[in-house]
C-alpha cells in the first residue's frame, strides 16, 4: 500500500488543527489591536483637531513600517524559526498597542529631540500616534509570514488554503469584536484605557503558544500517522522538502522567479483595499451618515461577520477543484477568478447609498468577504510552489508590496477626501475610492495568471 493510501486508511489525529486554532487567535488579536485607532478616530480627530490628511499620515505610518518590516520579518522568521518569531512578534506588537495610550508623552519626547536637532516639530498628538503605530506595525508584520510558515509546516498542500482561511478569519473576528468592545471600554474608562486593555490581551495568547507549539518533527502531541499525512503530498510530488538542508538563498534569488512577482503584484493591488475598509469605514459612516462611535457597533459587526464566510468559504473553494484533479495552483487560480468578480458590487455602494446606510454596509461587506477569500488563497500560492524554508521570505516580499499598496491607497484617500470635502462633494471622493477597490482584484488576477500561467513547483533553491 502506498504512503498516500496509508495516511488515509489509518486514524491520523487532529493536532494540526490545534495549531490552526492558535494561529486563528493570534490573528484575531492582531486585528483587534490595529483597529482600535480607526474606531476612536472620529473622537480623536475632534479632540486633537486632525484633518483627513493628518489621520491618513498616522495610518500610513503604520502601513509604511509594516511594509518594510514584512520584508525583513519573513527572512528573519525563516532563520530563527516559527516559535521564537511569534514570541517576539506578539510581544512587540502588544507593547506597541499599549503605547498609544501614552501617545502625547511620546509626541512631546519626539518633538524635544527634533527641536534639539533643529528640525521642524510635528503636532504632538500626530507624532505620538505615528511612533506608536510604527512599533505596532513592526511587531504585527511577523504575524502572517509566521502563520503561513506554520501552516506549511503542519498541513499538507490540499488542506493549506482551508487552514489559512480559518486562521485568516481571525481577522474578521477581531474586526467584529473591536466595534463592540472598543466603544464600551472607551465610554467606561477613556480612550487611553482602551489601548492598554486591548493591547494586554496578546500576553495571554503568548503563554498558550509557548506551551503548545513545536516543530512537527519535535511535537510530542503529534502522532507518527499525522506527521506522515502532513508530509505525504511532498513525496507524491516527487520533491524532497529541503527545509533543513542548510543551503542558503538570497532575496535576489527569490526575485528571479515569476512566482515571487505574481504574489507580490497580487498583494500590492489588493491589500490596500482591505486597509481602506478597515481604517476608513468608521470615518465614512461618520461623515456620510452622521453616525457616532457607539452607533458603529451593529453595522460594522454585521459587515465583518460577513467576511468570516468569505475567509472560510474562500479557503475551502479550491479543494473542490483540487479534488476533481486540478493541481493545487490551478484549482486556486480558478477559485480566485470567481472571487475577483465579487468586489464589483462595491461600485453600487455610493449610487445606492441614499436608500440607507445598510446598502453600502452590505455591498462593502460582500467586497470585504471577497478580499478575505482572496487572501486565504493568494497566501497559499506561495506554499504551493516554494519549499518550506523560503515560504516566510516570499510572504514577506509580498507583504512589503501589499503594505506599500496600502500606503498608496491611504494617502490617496486622505487627499481625495480633503479635496472633495472642501468643495462640499465628499461623496465623490468615496465614489472614486470604491471604484478602485472594486476593480483591483480582476487586475491583480490577470497579471498573476499572465506571469504564472501554469503550476510549477520550485525545487532549485
Amino acid at each position: 500500500m502506498s504512503t498516500h493510501a496509508q495516511v488515509h486508511a489509518t486514524g491520523i489525529g487532529k493536532y494540526r488543527w490545534t495549531i490552526c486554532a492558535l494561529l486563528f487567535f493570534a490573528t484575531t488579536i492582531n486585528y483587534l489591536d490595529r483597529q482600535v485607532l480607526s474606531l476612536l478616530a472620529p473622537d480623536l480627530s475632534k479632540e486633537f483637531g486632525w484633518t483627513n490628511s493628518d489621520y491618513a499620515n498616522i495610518t500610513a505610518a503604520f502601513q509604511f513600517v509594516y511594509a518594510i518590516s514584512m520584508l525583513f520579518a519573513g527572512r528573519f522568521i525563516d532563520k530563527i524559526g516559527t516559535k521564537k518569531a511569534f514570541i517576539l512578534a506578539i510581544t512587540v506588537w502588544s507593547l506597541g498597542a499599549i503605547m498609544h495610550a501614552y501617545a502625547i508623552f511620546f509626541g512631546e519626547a519626539i518633538n524635544s529631540i527634533a527641536t534639539g536637532l533643529g528640525l521642524a516639530a510635528v503636532p504632538v498628538s500626530i507624532a505620538g500616534f505615528m511612533i506608536s503605530r510604527a512599533v505596532l506595525a513592526l511587531g504585527e508584520a511577523g504575524n502572517f509570514p509566521a502563520a503561513i510558515k506554520a501552516t506549511a509546516e503542519y498541513f499538507p498542500k490540499k488542506e493549506r488554503s482551508f487552514a489559512t482561511g480559518i486562521f485568516n478569519s481571525g481577522a474578521n473576528i477581531g474586526a467584529v469584536l473591536a466595534p463592540i468592545a472598543v466603544p464600551l471600554i472607551a465610554a467606561a474608562w477613556g480612550w487611553q484605557a482602551t489601548f492598554i486593555i486591548v493591547g494586554a490581551v496578546g500576553f495571554i495568547w503568548l503563554g498558550a503558544w509557548i506551551v503548545f507549539y513545536d516543530k512537527p518533527e519535535e511535537q510530542k502531541r503529534l502522532s507518527a500517522e499525522e506527521l506522515a499525512y502532513i508530509n505525504h503530498d511532498q513525496l507524491k510530488d516527487g520533491v524532497i522538502d529541503n527545509s533543513d538542508d542548510g543551503k542558503k538563498f538570497s532575496w535576489f534569488q527569490l526575485l528571479a522567479y515569476r512566482q515571487t512577482w505574481a504574489f507580490a503584484f497580487g498583494k500590492f493591488m489588493t491589500d490596500g483595499v482591505w486597509w481602506f475598509f478597515l481604517f476608513w469605514l468608521p470615518k465614512y459612516l461618520a461623515a456620510q451618515y452622521g453616525m457616532k462611535t457607539t452607533e458603529f457597533v451593529v453595522p460594522l459587526a454585521v459587515l465583518y461577520s460577513m467576511t468570516m464566510v468569505g475567509s472560510i468559504g474562500g479557503g475551502w473553494l479550491p479543494t473542490y477543484f483540487i479534488n476533481r484533479g486540478d493541481a493545487p495552483y490551478d484549482g486556486r487560480m480558478k477559485a480566485m477568478l470567481m472571487i475577483a468578480i465579487l468586489p464589483l458590487v462595491v461600485l453600487l455602494a455610493q449610487p445606492l447609498g441614499y436608500l440607507s446606510f445598510w446598502v453600502p454596509v452590505i455591498l462593502i461587506g460582500i467586497g470585504a468577504s471577497a478580499h478575505q477569500a482572496w487572501s486565504a488563497n493568494i497566501f497559499t500560492t506561495v506554499s504551493d510552489m516554494f519549499p518550506k524554508k523560503a515560504v516566510a521570505s516570499v510572504v514577506g516580499i509580498g507583504g512589503m508590496a501589499g503594505g506599500l499598496g496600502g500606503v498608496l491607497i491611504t494617502k490617496l484617500g486622505g487627499w481625495l477626501f480633503d479635496y472633495y470635502g472642501s468643495q462640499g462633494q465628499l461623496q465623490t471622493g468615496y465614489t472614486i475610492m470604491f471604484a478602485i477597490c472594486a476593480l483591483a482584484y480582476l487586475v491583480a488576477w490577470t497579471v498573476m495568471k499572465t506571469l504564472v500561467p501554469k503550476y510549477k513547483i520550485i525545487s532549485d533553491l
